[in-house]
């Protein structure tokens, strides 16, 4: 990356967790899965974990089982471009963290799909982010890519998009 690594305080991160609930997108994909994976380790009073993918959840709700039986973790399906099912999981639970990691990612199937990468990445994150801040949520996280840097594809261009009006919200909102 041309610069110094970034240096986690693990004790800051877990206080700032800990006794909280965390709403993690996009939990069954491999970045989301891992999100609730760390987040776990810091014992959020509850974690919702939500997709729209039945299959890949059903997984995710196995592996962490254990977190589901001692109520610490739920799974939910729910999609992003669906800004009413989000506003009933936000007034159901009152999150005070969340983790935006649902988008599409695969840029060759993203070029032949560019309104799914319009739909998912950009509205998907502005519902995400509007009702973050609506809701009054602590601090809201949206995974992003190095493609939304300097974006040569949908992908890239839909993330940049996303990453835009996120920054935009930030400044309008306390």
């Amino acid at each position: 990356l041309n610069r110094p690594p970034i240096q986690l305080s693990l004790d800051d991160i877990e206080a700032s967790i800990k006794g909280k609930t965390v709403l993690v997108t996009g939990c069954a994909g491999s970045i989301g899965k891992e999100i609730v994976r760390q987040c776990l380790r810091f014992e959020p009073r509850l974690l919702v974990g939500a997709d729209v993918a039945e299959t890949p959840l059903s997984y995710t709700a196995r592996a962490f089982q254990e977190c589901i039986e001692k109520k610490r973790f739920k799974t939910v399906i729910a999609d992003v471009r669906d800004e009413d099912r989000l506003r009933r999981l936000f007034e159901a639970y009152h999150f005070d963290y969340v983790f935006h990691a649902a988008a599409y990612k695969h840029v060759p199937i993203m070029e032949d799909f560019p309104e799914e990468a319009i739909k998912t990445n950009v509205l998907g994150s502005f519902n995400m982010a509007r009702l973050s801040s609506q809701f009054k949520v602590e601090k809201f996280v949206m995974i992003s890519t190095d493609k939304a840097v300097n974006p040569s594809n949908v992908m890239g261009a839909s993330k940049r998009i996303a990453e835009l009006f996120v920054h935009s919200l930030n400044h309008r909102s306390s």
